[in-house]
């Protein structure tokens, strides 16, 4: 059975949805109220179904509507990802990969990778979001990037994993968290200042990073964290990567907490979109998979 309703006519009625009323997506979609409306009774009058109900001045979706406009929002978004993949693969590699990464992973293993990407694509430009937990996740759903490095599978995605980053509890080697001169429990943290790493997500839970302190500063980038605490101003929870430097020249020292002194951080590479991914976005993925293949395959 062929389709009766165009693509047109599912646009019409989700703006309807989205903009909030049959005037406001007549604005947005540069078309005249008459025409939207038209667009709306014809897909009721060909499916013989009611999309939306009047109350009072406002045009509610029925049962039956919030069914349409959930699976003609996944056919609108399906057919213009099948229109971009089309003009990628007519035009060659992408002219630009959008890629968010988690700042925990290692920028120099990153920028090694992107490297190697740009001798095999100097014409592609990468633009790279550093993100912080929540914020990967929110820039895949958002539908802004390309790919991701990412420490959380968001819902409808699926990845595989690059590395475990070991998260280490340190503070300078003076901190008054090691003259204790035993082991430390977690009351014990709770007379000195805590050095978090903001989540940049929309929704931040800063329990998944915290203990309950009285005294926290909260940085944006590792680096800004790592300063702090080589500083002597508090105590963190690092990535080992970070400051192997630090830990071999003695100015950090793993605090000898009972339990909890160390944390593992799963780092997923995510493609957005995998149906429809271009042969750039592909081959920086295989590139940023050669390490953990490799260690696979040894």
């Amino acid at each position: 059975m062929s389709p009766h309703i165009t693509l047109e006519q599912w646009r019409a009625l989700i703006e309807v949805v989205d903009a909030g009323g049959y005037a406001q997506a007549a604005e947005k979609l540069c078309k005249s109220q008459s025409a939207v409306s038209y667009a709306v009774q014809k897909i009721e009058s060909l499916l013989n179904i009611k999309a939306f109900e009047v109350q009072g001045r406002k045009a509610i979706l029925t049962p039956t509507g919030q069914m349409l406009y959930r699976r003609a929002l996944a056919l609108v978004n399906e057919a213009s990802d099948l229109e971009r993949a089309a003009h990628k693969l007519s035009a060659g590699w992408e002219a630009v990969i959008t890629i968010a990464a988690e700042i925990l992973f290692p920028s120099d293993r990153l920028l090694t990778c992107l490297h190697r990407f740009g001798l095999e694509s100097p014409g592609t430009r990468v633009e790279l979001i550093e993100s912080v937990l929540g914020g990967t996740s929110d820039a895949l759903l958002s539908g802004n990037v390309d790919l991701a490095i990412s420490p959380q599978l968001p819902p409808g995605f699926l990845g595989n994993v690059l590395m475990r980053i070991r998260l280490l509890a340190v503070a300078h080697n003076d901190h008054p968290l090691h003259h204790y001169g035993r082991e430390l429990s977690y009351r014990d943290l709770r007379a000195h200042r805590h050095v978090v790493i903001r989540d940049s997500g929309a929704k931040r839970d800063q329990r998944a990073v915290s203990v309950e302190v009285d005294q926290r500063w909260i940085v944006s980038q590792v680096a800004t964290s790592i300063q702090a605490v080589c500083s002597g101003y508090g105590f963190a929870w690092l990535p080992e990567e970070h400051i192997r430097e630090e830990l071999l020249t003695g100015v950090l020292k793993p605090l000898p907490l009972k339990e909890g002194h160390t944390r593992e951080v799963p780092l997923y590479l995510i493609l957005a979109n995998p149906d429809f991914a271009g042969p750039g976005v592909r081959r920086l993925s295989t590139i940023l998979m050669e390490p953990v293949i490799a260690k696979s395959q040894g």
